[in-house]
């Protein structure tokens, strides 16, 4: 009769913070900048918008980011407008800019708000006149930012957008005033899964979604009955933002009746936030104790962020 192998026991928070940080150190490239834009849309954004360097080099050696690295990507944000720098002798502190303040205030609504309730069964079409090439790639990588499927030619369609959003969004991509935009109704009852299938890649997304719970799914069982220390708090909240971030944003967020049954992106955002509320106590210990601006502590967290993911307390 063969025997039944042990069973293993779930690992400890701080092993499984441990394993995801490993994982993330084996990237090629490491993109420091990336990392260091989630912990300021995450953890520094809330709690006033600056860092003073030092701190911000102390939050990210956990994760295998040298100091080298860290000023290169800070330098590098700086010089892309997300962040401003500012020096008190041989001291820097970074702030987030105006603009940065704003694109992180976009992300942050998408990354943790709520999916959308309810679709009047309406479409927004937008058709580009004829452009150069350049232009046109822009384009398309704004209008999928903003969640745009690319359908042929130039036409471009997303589940109806409110009025507002949509005026916001198309500011942000700066259409060329030839763009023509339609709201539409879909005749045919089959339409509006061939347009779906036409306009985005939803097997692939659901496979990194898929992924995504496997790689997070011990540290969901760590965490259960035990609590983590600030320290791996902080390291587990970082990174599951940041690969849920990047998942996320490239998420078309369509209605729920034009996603397939079952749709791993649901699983995954339960995940996530299950794992956030479990850890935010303690990441925020950890904040509050490694880092500061140039002329005193960090503020506390802005009531704002106990809203994530629909509430988390």
């Amino acid at each position: 009769m063969p025997r039944t192998p042990p069973r293993t026991s779930p690992q400890n928070p701080s092993g499984a913070a441990a394993e995801l940080v490993k994982r993330f150190r084996r990237q090629r490239p490491l993109r420091a900048g990336s990392l260091i834009v989630t912990i300021f849309g995450d953890s520094i954004m809330p709690r006033g918008g600056a860092i003073a360097l030092g701190s911000l080099i102390r939050l990210a050696a956990p994760f295998g980011l040298n100091e080298r690295l860290v000023r290169t990507a800070t330098a590098r944000l700086a010089h892309e407008g997300w962040v401003e720098a500012r020096r008190v002798g041989k001291l820097g502190e970074y702030r987030l800019s105006t603009g940065g303040r704003e694109r992180f205030a976009e992300a942050t609504e998408r990354i943790y708000g709520e999916p959308a309730a309810h679709w009047s069964g309406r479409w927004t079409l937008i058709v580009l006149p004829p452009m150069h090439a350049a232009e046109r790639r822009r384009l398309r990588k704004e209008l999928a930012w903003h969640g745009f499927g690319d359908l042929f030619g130039g036409v471009f369609a997303h589940p109806e957008v409110p009025a507002r959003g949509l005026e916001l969004e198309l500011r942000a991509a700066n259409l060329p005033a030839g763009a023509f935009i339609f709201e539409a109704d879909l005749a045919a009852p089959s339409a509006p899964a061939r347009l779906v299938n036409l306009g985005w890649d939803l097997k692939e997304l659901g496979n990194r979604y898929r992924r995504f719970v496997q790689r997070f799914e011990g540290a969901h069982a760590a965490l259960r009955g035990r609590a983590a220390i600030p320290l791996t708090g902080f390291i587990l909240r970082t990174l599951l933002i940041h690969e849920y971030r990047r998942l996320h944003l490239r998420d078309p967020l369509l209605p729920q009746r034009l996603l397939p049954a079952n749709w791993p992106g649901f699983h995954a955002a339960r995940l996530c936030r299950d794992i956030y509320a479990r850890v935010f106590a303690a990441s925020e210990a950890h904040l509050s104790a490694a880092a500061a601006r140039l002329d005193g502590p960090l503020p506390p967290p802005e009531r704002s962020v106990m809203r994530r993911f629909g509430g988390i307390a």
